[in-house]
């Protein structure tokens, strides 16, 4: 009896253990096997730590892995620690013939047999990389588990005690690490964030919020196209993702997210293709404006292809129309996993049908179409998934809200962290945010933002951590706490493991503590971390810029980020001194044709005109500054190879009348040079 007692019991036990499954204790528990959450993972080994990674697909690696393997790395002075080590084993890899299976070493321009790193590699390389830290570092990790995001983060107070995936299984942690793109583990521990673009305003920047002036570049309409249904009919509705209402004023805070894609592995080597399909769900109006774009004119190839080793592709967006699919991923961050799963398919069967439409739609200017199919999706990469990458390229997603938000600033040297535990170097870089009507009727995208930070800056160790009251034992290395252009810079792979790596450290010098991630000592931390080589310096030449703001200067101060530009202008902070956070050039092209003006509102009466540029050889010597008034048109030349005379910023113009309103143009008619726009001053003369 005694033995049949005990062998329910035991029965019960295990139907128990079935019903809410596995449970297991560890010093930390990383949620999230992205590259970011690979490089925690191995150097919490390597600080003693008990670790477990969680991973909700069944692959590792996250973006590395999944066709981003045109590595965006900025400044390389800038990647140390696991994350080197990292792009040091591409190398090896293709230190060897036997790596070569479709094209020669030789060929391969990035390799580079005297460098120590790679930086361009196969995703299946990067994969396999991966694969062997875990055996090597002897990692657990458990694959194809969800949070269970409604109920599934236990706390104490602000202690996470333990997270439960879907199925049941149970894991209980003394630290947390949420590594993912989403920032799910963190928004389900109560932890403050935030979703889309800030204002400008709200935390000093230029290039936040809506960016309708500022998207000259490349990835927009450069002719008219028109966006209905039927062409000059507005009654008959606009073509798909077009959408009816205007994005708003420049620099005004939205929910949108920059657009997402998949980051295609192609080849143009015929033994290694698997040919662009056409998807079940194929819309034709989908790819309309993509058509009408080509026969306006535009006949740029809507793909940009980096070549990877082997003849392969990392396949990013180009152009008005291509594989960003823009406007489209707004509701991701907060929609649930099945929500998820719809927008996930959308975006590939658009993409799909964007490759299909390409490479077979008589409509195609044929040479496009010949190039198209002359390529194809790399046969040996992506098996088992029809060749298609397994994950998006999740651009942005929720931004974690803390004691220190990265901004602009930080980007660009105008303030500088005193607890650095990485560095970002890349552009602020944003996709494009929404496609619209625009003021003349024809179809415009809008958000598009690349600008340089003019060298490496410092990472907050603050803006990885929440705010004490909201959680003390979790760390965000992915979701941190930034803007949105901020994070445009940050969200480059490279960083990712940079900071995986120092939260790991931060994780397990808590646990020599109290257990407060917010009370360990930076002194110690950079210790350790330059002693597992992070770089946490900015590298020399980089240095601190002084923020001359437009409030505190005397007058009224017209900047270039309130200009109106005709033509292409370039924005650059890398020649000091200017006004607010940068300037523009016009790239020493198009003579004639640029135009920068200046507006102002101003009382009637005399004033000191003056122009701000940052001087440099390279410069126009001849630039041409014309000056409208209330007695006319007055036209100087300013020699900006020069330094300014007033204070090193400002050149006088003259003294002028104005009636009411104040008009200064820069324009590159007869430039010798470079041609700098960059504030213009109306002081009142004193009488």
């Amino acid at each position: 009896m005694l033995r049949e007692f005990v062998l329910s019991l035991f029965l019960v036990a295990s139907s128990l253990t079935n019903l809410l499954g596995e449970e297991s204790s560890h010093d930390l528990v990383i949620y999230g096997a992205t590259s970011c959450g690979m490089a925690a993972a191995v150097q919490a080994k390597r600080m003693g730590l008990s670790v477990v990674v969680i991973e909700p697909t069944d692959h590792v690696g996250g973006l590395t892995t999944n066709g981003l393997g045109y590595t965006d790395t900025g400044d390389k002075r800038a990647i140390g620690g696991v994350a080197r080590e990292f792009y040091q084993e591409v190398k090896r890899h293709y230190d060897h013939d036997a790596a070569w299976t479709h094209t020669k070493q030789s060929s391969f321009a990035k390799y580079r047999e005297l460098d120590d790193a790679m930086w361009t590699f196969e995703p299946h390389v990067a994969e396999a990389i991966f694969e062997r830290w875990i055996k090597a570092n002897d990692l657990r990790v458990d694959r194809d588990r969800r949070l269970d995001r409604s109920r599934g983060v236990v706390k104490n107070g602000n202690q996470i005690v333990s997270i439960r995936c879907e199925g049941g299984a149970i894991y209980r942690g003394k630290m947390f690490i949420d590594a993912t793109y989403e920032g799910d583990l963190m928004a389900a521990s109560d932890v403050s964030y935030s979703v889309g673009r800030e204002s400008n305003s709200q935390y000093g920047e230029s290039l936040n919020g809506v960016q309708k002036a500022r998207n000259t570049h490349n990835h927009r309409f450069t002719k008219d196209v028109d966006p209905y249904v039927e062409p000059g009919n507005p009654s008959s509705g606009l073509l798909p993702d077009v959408a009816a209402q205007d994005p708003g004023k420049d620099g005004q805070g939205d929910k949108g997210l920059q657009a997402f894609c998949y980051r295609m592995c192609m080849t143009q080597v015929a033994d290694n293709q698997t040919p662009f399909t056409k998807p079940d769900k194929y819309d034709p109006l989908k790819y309309e404006l993509l058509l009408r774009n080509f026969e306006a004119g535009d006949l740029r190839w809507p793909l940009a292809p980096g070549m990877l080793p082997n003849g392969k592709t990392d396949t990013n967006n180009n152009g008005a129309v291509s594989t960003d699919y823009i406007g489209m991923n707004h509701d991701y961050p907060e929609a649930s996993y099945a929500e998820r799963e719809r927008i996930l398919k959308e975006h590939e069967d658009y993409q799909k049908g964007l490759m299909w439409t390409l490479a077979h739609h008589p409509r195609v200017p044929e040479e496009l179409r010949r190039l198209t199919q002359s390529w194809g999706l790399a046969k040996d990469e992506f098996t088992g998934n029809g060749n298609w990458p397994r994950q998006i390229y999740v651009r942005e997603s929720r931004r974690m809200v803390s004691s220190y938000v990265m901004s602009e600033l930080d980007c660009r040297r105008v303030r500088i962290a005193k607890d650095s535990i990485g560095l970002g170097s890349y552009n602020m870089d944003s996709h494009n945010v929404h496609r619209y009507v625009d003021a003349n009727g024809f179809a415009q995208d809008e958000g598009d933002v690349q600008v340089s930070p003019g060298g490496a800056y410092l990472v907050s160790y603050r803006s990885i951590t929440p705010k004490e009251q909201e959680a003390c034992n979790l760390l965000v290395p992915v979701c941190l706490s930034a803007t949105h252009i901020a994070f445009g810079s940050i969200r480059m792979e490279p960083v990712f493991m940079v900071l995986g790596q120092s939260a790991a450290t931060a994780a397990a010098m808590a646990l020599e503590r109290d257990g407060v991630i917010q009370h360990v000592p930076y002194d110690r931390l950079r210790s350790q971390l330059v002693k597992d080589r992070q770089v946490l310096d900015l590298p020399s030449p980089t240095a601190a810029k002084r923020l001359i703001s437009a409030s505190k200067l005397p007058g009224v101060i017209v900047d270039d980020s309130n200009a109106e530009f005709v033509g292409t202008w370039s924005e650059s902070n890398s020649t000091p001194s200017y006004v607010e956070l940068g300037y523009r050039h016009d790239g020493n092209l198009e003579q004639g044709r640029k135009r920068a003006i200046y507006r102002a509102k101003l009382a009637p009466g005399d004033y000191h005109v003056r122009a701000s540029y940052s001087a440099f050889s390279n410069r126009s010597s001849e630039t041409t500054v014309v000056i409208r008034h209330a007695k006319g048109t007055t036209t100087a030349i300013l020699d900006q190879r020069k330094k300014p005379t007033v204070d090193g910023l400002f050149e006088p113009l003259g003294v002028f009348s104005f009636d009411g309103r104040g008009e200064v143009e820069i324009n590159n008619q007869g430039a010798n040079g470079h041609v700098i726009a960059d504030a213009i001053q109306f002081e009142p003369e004193k009488k």
